[in-house]
């Protein structure tokens, strides 16, 4: 692709937005270590194109993305052989992907030539009847899972929730916000509920009135370390990004008489937080549909689990199955039935959603050589 044709492609609606929060810092931009660059191949082989360096994606608009390095921030889009040999949305960029890119026009523009291998990352079902997954974020360490207490708090979401984090090889934290409108004793009855489910995750309770918990939250964030908001709409994502901003960054939505706050975040975005480490803001997800999440399954429900494992037979459902240890667990008062029920429903539709997948994911990568190949082929017709 020629210079020019590229700068046509680097228009970018956001590029006027101010990210001065991510520049000046020299905790801004940190390289992952060799371990983590070399590990297994890149989802694209950059083969020998020229003076490659590494980048860090902060923002997806559709096919336009921005990207930082020490210097700050800059637009880039894919090189076109990216672009055909990936049919599946789940190998483009994401917000937080190393990518390997090259400069233009004195290194204000780029071309993204390869993304480095995922450490961790976060992904769900694409929405509504489509098939296949769609990766949300990448590179992440701590997903703070925040619910209302007022409003939203909702356990089966707040379960979905941890098992894609975990089944990302993330590290989850719960936080209870909008504490100030509950009172201390429904607050306890709350973590006592989410205990009762088995859940062991830390938990931090906290108010943007008085400011609990917000020290907590910081001792959390560790510098070169990258974290996540996830939660639904209006639960105070915002807020508790300026918060630890350390001033009103983001717009933040108005609070009805409900307490239950507006949708104000409107697309995935990397920031460099004052104390070194970097936080991943997210809209609210109206589905979270479980897409091929049996470790992430089988580390949070792992009681469940571990009873799963001595039944009879070896694709048992646990509903009727003759010596199922699950349900004879469940009798002896050793399960919790909602656990259970929650267990089964997301592993089925896990197992279903995968399955169409799998099928789409491979009949794209065929497409994809079939294409390359084609190219090629014509390449060699007219002696290029």
């Amino acid at each position: 692709m020629t210079t020019s044709k590229l700068k046509q492609q680097f228009f970018c609606p956001h590029a006027h937005t101010d990210f001065s929060a991510n520049h000046g810092d020299e905790m801004a931009f940190v390289l992952p270590s060799a371990s983590e660059a070399d590990a297994g191949d890149t989802l694209d082989s950059a083969g020998s194109a020229p003076e490659l360096a590494m980048a860090r994606v902060t923002a997806v608009d559709r096919d336009r993305y921005l990207i930082m390095n020490a210097d700050g921030e800059l637009p880039a889009v894919l090189t076109g052989r990216f672009a055909h040999m990936h049919p599946s949305p789940g190998d483009f960029p994401c917000v937080g992907d190393w990518v390997q890119v090259q400069y233009f026009d004195d290194a204000t523009h780029a071309a993204i030539h390869a993304v480095q291998p995922r450490r961790s990352f976060l992904r769900r079902r694409l929405p509504g009847e489509r098939i296949g997954f769609q990766m949300i974020a990448a590179n992440i360490d701590t997903a703070f899972i925040v619910q209302s207490c007022h409003f939203d708090f909702n356990l089966p979401r707040l379960e979905r929730y941890l098992v894609m984090a975990k089944d990302g090889k993330i590290e989850p934290v719960v936080v209870l916000t909008k504490t100030d409108l509950i009172d201390p004793e429904a607050l306890v009855q709350l973590v006592g509920q989410i205990r009762h489910a088995g859940i062991s995750t830390r938990i931090v309770a906290h108010s943007s009135v008085s400011g609990e918990g917000m020290e907590q939250l910081r001792a959390l964030i560790l510098p070169g370390k990258t974290h996540c908001l996830l939660g639904s709409s209006g639960v105070g994502k915002t807020t508790l990004i300026n918060g630890l901003l350390g001033g009103d960054n983001l717009k933040t939505g108005a609070v009805s008489h409900t307490g239950e706050g507006r949708h104000t975040t409107t697309r995935r975005q990397l920031f460099v937080l004052a104390q070194g480490g970097m936080m991943i803001d997210m809209p609210g997800m109206r589905e979270l549909g479980m897409l091929g999440v049996g470790e992430g399954l089988d580390e949070h429900f792992s009681l469940v689990n571990a009873y799963a494992t001595q039944c009879h037979f070896s694709d048992c459902t646990h509903t009727n199955e003759p010596d199922c240890a699950v349900q004879r667990a469940l009798s002896d008062g050793e399960l919790d039935s909602r656990q259970l029920q929650s267990y089964v429903k997301l592993r089925k539709e896990s197992e279903y959603h995968e399955m169409s997948s799998f099928e789409k994911r491979k009949k794209d990568r065929a497409f994809g050589k079939l294409v390359h190949a084609f190219s090629k082929s014509k390449r060699e017709r007219h002696g290029r």
